[in-house]
């Protein structure tokens, strides 16, 4: 049996198998893990042992298999997107050795993944990067996968308290956990303290929001609004609230947690079908108070009593503040580039709470970062952010405690690195998963689509403020990694089929919200639109959009006033397939792709 936890004690990353309080270094780190990789892929390489076992033992050591034979994708896991130099720095070098495509890929859910790397040279990467403090356990499989949470905890001007301690601690408690090693699938689970909701609790397995309750005789007690039963892909549905208040300092989320994953855990009728063996499942069939109700009765088992879980040496403690840059003696000001500057300012530079500090969001075009980028980007941490930054589920990396007086010098380094451009979160800040480029489940290339889309949007040069507001996202499949049903505008992968050729396809959504308060899924427009006339269709939206909505109408409430029916007609005759042939070839050849489309779809390891 694995150990439950392991104990915590201060450490540095020369000795990292103890628990530490740096950014990207919250799982402890077990060398022996690599040791027995590099024993069981030799076996496996050799014929000494079953596959179907070895992927069930590569995937809690975050090893995926990818639709190209021979070849693994590696998931690093960083709780809440927290990362150092140092282990910017350890990515750029693994990349460097090890993947053939020479990029890291920044996640929905605040990962950073690698792709293609020969099985044989696995062990050596996650080795090296162990080293560094980062962790791959339990990125993949059916656990507890990474914890995500708001980029801006702690230095946000609306949340109500920091989570990012209690989210290390959930982190240390449920990795390597006996119950959460084999469960009917995977947990992924979100912790937010603000009411905008950035890290979108609502479409978790089991997410928390912060919460203050005065309580008699002990005053204000922190806390946190538990959900379960959130996701997307086939089934979308947003997380109820099991609990609107449970307690955090004494440990009872974590009880209740394990509670949660304990009744998951003996759901016998959900392994039957692990591809709809979501938690979201259970609740959807039997109701968020029958939950509740197995809850209670789980609470009063013996396991309870021999389980610690006090919350003291797990925290995340790191005063950030402590290590924050100093006042600069100079710093640059804009001159012939002060238009550039001030767009870049308005859109990717927030106030933090702390005076004089501001943050400052990368916009990483399709979450890749090379090499190069990687290490640039690590020394602009070191030089103007005291060393902090966090992924985003934007795929951005977000720079924290930014003196606002070096904003333009930050500026000017990223844009040496290609990222100064402006837009964060606006409208060209496209988001997709990696789709055919390395997924078994792949039906389209939503990268490939990714670029398309943002090209076309840099060409209209949009200048509206509520239309550069719109978000959209694009998955090559139903599954939603992109989490294209939350999207503005939303699309997923599949095909239209004519005559014996096959026309790679979308099928878009309208209306999603993500940020912001509720989530709302996008309704699904009756449309399957082939991939290369996607772009012109998202340009007709907008256009009309523009043209046709009320004052101050923002794209949510105009979508639900004018009507699916009238969306859809705008493009119907984009939808319409065309016969094969060399005229039409184009229709039938996947973005980035040189060959004719044929959907090839594996067997998703997900749901192994």
């Amino acid at each position: 049996m694995e150990p439950v936890s392991i104990p915590a004690q201060r450490g540095t990353l020369e000795d990292p198998e103890v628990l530490q309080n740096v950014p990207g270094h919250v799982i402890p780190i077990l060398r022996q893990e690599y040791d027995d990789f590099k024993t069981e892929s030799t076996k496996f390489l050799a014929g000494e042992m079953p596959e179907d076992e070895f992927i069930k033992f590569r995937l809690k050591q975050g090893v995926y298999g990818q639709r190209q034979p021979d070849v693994q994708m590696i998931r690093v896991k960083l709780p809440f997107g927290g990362i150092t130099p140092q282990q910017m720095e350890s990515f750029a070098d693994v990349i460097e050795k090890y993947v053939p495509l020479n990029k890291g890929h920044i996640t929905t859910r605040q990962n950073i993944q690698m792709h293609h790397i020969p099985l044989p040279e696995v062990e050596k990467a996650i080795r090296e990067l162990g080293e560094a403090g980062l962790s791959s356990r339990e990125g993949c499989g059916n656990t507890v996968r990474n914890v995500t949470g708001d980029p801006w905890a702690g230095v946000a001007k609306d949340e109500l308290f920091d989570l990012t301690p209690y989210a290390g601690a959930y982190v240390r408690y449920f990795v390597r956990h006996p119950t959460t090693q084999a469960m009917p699938r995977k947990i992924k689970t979100a912790f937010d303290g603000s009411p905008r909701d950035r890290a979108i609790s609502g479409i978790h397995d089991i997410a928390f929001r912060a919460r203050i309750k005065e309580i008699d005789g002990r005053g204000e007690v922190r806390g946190a609004e538990m959900l379960v039963g959130g996701g997307t892909s086939i089934m979308p549905r947003v997380a109820p609230a099991l609990y609107d208040f449970v307690e955090l300092d004494n440990g009872d989320y974590l009880k209740i947690s394990e509670a949660v994953f304990r009744i998951f855990d003996r759901q016998e009728w959900l392994r039957v079908n692990r591809a709809r063996a979501r938690i979201k499942v259970f609740v959807d069939k039997y109701g968020i108070d029958e939950l509740r109700n197995q809850v209670e009765e789980e609470l009063k088992g013996d396991w309870v009593a021999e389980r610690d879980f006090s919350i003291e040496q797990r925290l995340f403690i790191d005063d950030e503040r402590e290590s924050a840059p100093a006042p600069p003696k100079t710093y640059g000001s804009p001159n012939g580039d002060v238009s550039e500057f001030e767009r870049f300012r308005s859109s990717n530079v927030a106030e933090q709470k702390q005076d004089g500090f501001v943050t400052v969001e990368v916009k990483v075009t399709r979450g890749d970062l090379t090499p190069e980028q990687f290490r640039g980007l690590a020394q602009i941490m070191r030089t103007y952010a005291g060393g902090y930054a966090r992924t985003t589920v934007q795929q951005n990396l977000l720079l924290r405690w930014v003196r606002e007086e070096t904003v333009y010098d930050v500026w000017r380094a990223l844009s040496e690195l290609g990222f100064g451009d402006p837009g964060s979160r606006e409208i060209s800040d496209v988001v997709s998963c990696p789709g055919t480029d390395s997924c078994k489940l792949g039906i389209t290339s939503s990268m490939g689509l990714n670029q398309a889309v943002q090209e076309r949007i840099e060409a209209m040069d949009i200048t509206d403020p509520l239309t550069r507001e719109i978000h959209i996202k694009m998955s090559g499949c139903p599954n939603g990694c992109a989490q294209h049903h939350v999207a503005d505008i939303g699309f997923y992968g599949a095909s239209i089929k004519v005559g014996e050729h096959t026309i790679p396809a979308y099928i878009p959504h309208v209306g999603g919200v993500y940020e912001g308060g509720s989530v709302v899924f996008g309704t699904r427009l009756k449309l399957r639109l082939p991939a290369k006339r996607v772009p012109e269709a998202i340009e007709r939206w907008l256009r009309h959009y523009e043209s046709s909505r009320a004052d101050g109408e923002a794209w949510g409430p105009f979508t639900e006033r004018v009507g699916t029916g009238e969306l859809e007609a705008l493009v119907k005759d984009l939808s319409m397939p065309v016969d094969f042939g060399l005229e039409t070839m184009n229709q039938f050849i996947d973005w980035n792709r040189e060959v004719p489309f044929v959907v090839q779809r594996g067997e998703g390891e997900c749901a192994v």
